[in-house]
C-alpha cells in the first residue's frame, strides 16, 4: 500500500514537471542569481562600498578574460552579407545619431493638438515646413555621408615601384594569382634569374 502511494506521488510530481515550460530550470536559476545579486548590492550599500568594484575584486583574471571574449562574440561586426542587412545597419547607425528636439516637439503638440498625429483622413501635404536648423543638420549629415562614401573605395592603388612582369591588364591579374598561389615555391628561382646565377 505504501509503495502504491509513493508511486502515485511520483507520478503527480512528474506530471507537474512535464507541464512546466522547457526552460523552467534555466529561468529558475536566473531568478535565484538575480536575487543573490540584489542581496549583495544591498549589503554593499549598507557598508558604503561600490558593488561593481566588490564584484570585480571577486572575479579571477581568466574569468574576466573569458567573459570579455564572450561579450565581444555577441555583437560581432558581420561585415557585408547582403544589401538589405547593410542598409539596416546604416539606418540603425544614422538613427542612433539623431538627437530629438523635445522643446520643438512640445511646441508643435500645443500648436496642432491631435492633428500632429495623422490618421487616414488627415491631409498633411504642404502643412509642414521644416526649420532652417533641421535642414542645415540634414545637409551636413548628407555631406558627411558623401565624404565618407568617397573615401571608401575598393580600387587597389597602383604601385609605380613594382616590377612590370605583364603585357596587359589581364596578364597582370593572372600573374598576381600565380604569385599568390605559387610565389613561395618560385621565390628562389626568381632570385636566381634576377642575379643571373640560374642553372
Amino acid at each position: 500500500h505504501e509503495a502504491c502511494r509513493l508511486n502515485s506521488h511520483e507520478v503527480l510530481e512528474e506530471d507537474k514537471r512535464l507541464k512546466l515550460p522547457p526552460n523552467w530550470e534555466a529561468k529558475k536559476a536566473r531568478l535565484e542569481w538575480e536575487l543573490q545579486v540584489q542581496e549583495k548590492k544591498k549589503e554593499c550599500a549598507a557598508r558604503g562600498e561600490d558593488y561593481e568594484r566588490v564584484k570585480l575584486l571577486g572575479i579571477s583574471a581568466e574569468d574576466a578574460d573569458r567573459w570579455e571574449r564572450r561579450r565581444k562574440k555577441k555583437n560581432p561586426d558581420l561585415g557585408f552579407s547582403d544589401y538589405a542587412a547593410a542598409q539596416l545597419r546604416q539606418y540603425q547607425r544614422l538613427t542612433r545619431q539623431i538627437k530629438p528636439d523635445l522643446e520643438q516637439y512640445e511646441r508643435l503638440k500645443e500648436q496642432y493638438g491631435e492633428a500632429l498625429y495623422p490618421t487616414s483622413d488627415s491631409l498633411l501635404h504642404g502643412t509642414h515646413v521644416p526649420s532652417k536648423d533641421g535642414v542645415d543638420r540634414m545637409v551636413a549629415d548628407l555631406e558627411k555621408q558623401i565624404e565618407k562614401r568617397e573615401k571608401y573605395s575598393r580600387r587597389r592603388p597602383y604601385n609605380d615601384d613594382a616590377d612590370i612582369d605583364y603585357i596587359n591588364e589581364r596578364n597582370a591579374k593572372f600573374n598576381q594569382k600565380a604569385e599568390r598561389f605559387y610565389g613561395k615555391y618560385t621565390a628562389e628561382i626568381k632570385q636566381n634569374l634576377e642575379r643571373g646565377t640560374a642553372v
